[in-house]
Order: structure tokens, then C-alpha cells, then sequence
């Protein structure tokens, strides 16, 4: 699923907001998130999972196409770890 996606499945089961309203949620919601994780923070959805930033040192890395080595930079990268009802949701068939 895709946002445009979330947005009209959200708009049709919610048939008294209008597409503009519930884009204008799903947005705000987008960019809250992001900003909690811009600060380092972590954003918590209780039954889905957890979103966190994780630090990666720099190393030295390899070009695929050449083999060359390169120095990657440290950086800091999304982690989403997930709840136990969704993956208990996800395993429910097995």
C-alpha cells in the first residue's frame, strides 16, 4: 500500500471527510512522526510497532561494479521493530 492508497481507502470508509481533509491528516500524522525522529525520539504505534533511529558507524565499503573501496560516511537510519499483535497477526495462519 502506498499513501495515495492509505488516503483513498481512509476517504471512502470516512465518506464525511473529504479527500483534501484526510490528506491533510495523513500528513500531519506523516510529519509529526518524522519530526520525532529528526530529534532523535521514538514514535510508538501500541499494537503495530516502534519506530527508533539507529547510528551506523562509517566503514569502508566496496564498489559492486569496480571493487573498488570507498569510505562510506557514519549515518543515522530508520529502524522499525514490530509489535507483538501484528506479528502475531502476521504468523496467525501458520
Amino acid at each position: 500500500m502506498i499513501k495515495s492508497e492509505l488516503i483513498a481507502r481512509l476517504a471512502s470508509e470516512n465518506p464525511h471527510l473529504t479527500q483534501k481533509d484526510v490528506e491533510r491528516v495523513v500528513g500531519v500524522i506523516l510529519d509529526s512522526m518524522t519530526g520525532a525522529l529528526e530529534k532523535g525520539g521514538r514514535v510508538e504505534l501500541r499494537g503495530f510497532g516502534a519506530f527508533s533511529v539507529r547510528s551506523r558507524p562509517a566503514r569502508t565499503g566496496r564498489n559492486p561494479r569496480t571493487g573498488e573501496t570507498v569510505a562510506v560516511k557514519a549515518k543515522h537510519v530508520p529502524f522499525f521493530k514490530s509489535g507483538k499483535e501484528l506479528r502475531e497477526r502476521l504468523n496467525a495462519d501458520e
